[in-house]
């Protein structure tokens, strides 16, 4: 079954047939629209993969939507979460109170939900304008681009790992460690049906935010493990897609291979970028020179923000495989390309 991107007043509750469900829930003031949760049925209960944003308007979306699906929110049995971002993980801490659900996401994740509820909201933004001075915004911009965060999802009850079988009574559904677009996102397959919920690793039109924070750091490569990530994902085959944004979509495979040639080609532009310049760049000097979906001089703040954090993911990959070097200073992080 394949449907297509609507807006959300025109999104509807569907029966997708085996047992599972779809709801669409509203992300007030994003240009997505609406996350899809999915239920999937068991003996003891249905399992929601997501829960959607922590927001009236999106419980509300949620727990009427799956009653007319003829499911109560009470019953739900528990919520596996593809990744701890708002939109997905917003309002599992509510499904949780209205049913006893547990909570279980990857354990990288879990790690990152425990950090946000030990970091308070000042600190945050100190550390972002920091890390967005060191990229190369002016210190006026960089208070600009920090804005407000989201309060921090529910701490999950229980962690996963790679394969680990998530609980549900009288199915298979396995989790498959996908990091790149957050450090413990999973895919999950049904592996009862021949289908894979994608969260945000693999979406039909759009690709995913990669980015890396703080910005300069070295020790990760989150873009780097994203394409091994697709590359195992396009192992498991022509399975059917259950993505979180847009639409459901066959051969899940053949999207994960033209979202890494997406990548290696914006890779190749940015190194040949970086070999024409004659003097090494800032993070942000390099951001204002790729290519987004609207002009640099046009991006609001955080948008701006988020594009460096992207820069830097690919700057980050294309260091790890030898193609540039950062140059040692305390205060801003340049890169520069090597002879190749």
């Amino acid at each position: 079954m394949k449907t297509r991107r609507r807006p959300y007043a025109e999104q509807r509750p569907q029966d997708l047939g085996g047992g599972v469900w779809s709801v669409p829930v509203p992300i007030p003031g994003s240009p997505l629209g609406y996350t899809l949760v999915y239920a999937v049925e068991s003996p003891k209960g249905p399992v929601l993969v997501d829960a959607g944003w922590n927001h009236p308007e999106a419980w509300q979306a949620l727990s009427g939507g799956l009653a007319t699906l003829g499911i109560d929110v009470s019953t739900v049995r528990g919520v596996v979460v593809t990744h701890f971002h708002p939109d997905h993980a917003g309002l599992a801490g509510q499904v949780r109170e209205a049913s006893g659900a547990w909570i279980a996401m990857h354990e990288n994740d879990a790690a990152m939900v425990r950090l946000m509820h030990d970091f308070a909201g000042d600190e945050h933004t100190a550390f972002q304008s920091d890390m967005l001075r060191r990229a190369g915004a002016d210190p006026s911009e960089a208070r600009a681009a920090s804005g407000e965060r989201p309060a921090p999802p529910a701490v999950p009850d229980r962690e996963l790992r790679d394969g680990d079988l998530v609980d549900l009574p009288g199915r298979k559904l396995r989790a498959v460690h996908t990091p790149g677009h957050t450090p413990g996102h999973i895919c999950l397959h049904l592996e009862d049906a021949d289908r894979l919920f994608t969260g945000d690793h693999v979406l039909p039109d759009i690709t995913p935010h990669i980015g890396i924070y703080p910005y300069d750091r070295e020790d990760v490569d989150p873009l780097g493990d994203f394409l091994e990530s697709l590359e195992r994902v396009g192992e498991l085959g022509t399975l059917d897609a259950l993505p979180a944004h847009e639409w459901i979509f066959p051969d899940v495979a053949a999207r994960a291979a033209e979202i890494r040639h997406h990548h290696e080609e914006k890779l190749d532009a940015l190194l040949a970028l970086l070999a024409g310049q004659p003097e090494p760049q800032t993070i942000w000097e390099v951001a204002a020179m790729m290519t987004w979906n609207k002009p640099w001089d046009t991006l609001p703040p955080m948008l701006r923000g988020m594009a460096a954090g992207e820069a830097a993911a690919h700057l980050r990959t294309l260091e790890a495989r030898g193609r540039i070097r950062r140059l040692p200073d305390v205060e801003l992080v340049r890169f520069q390309a090597l002879d190749s």
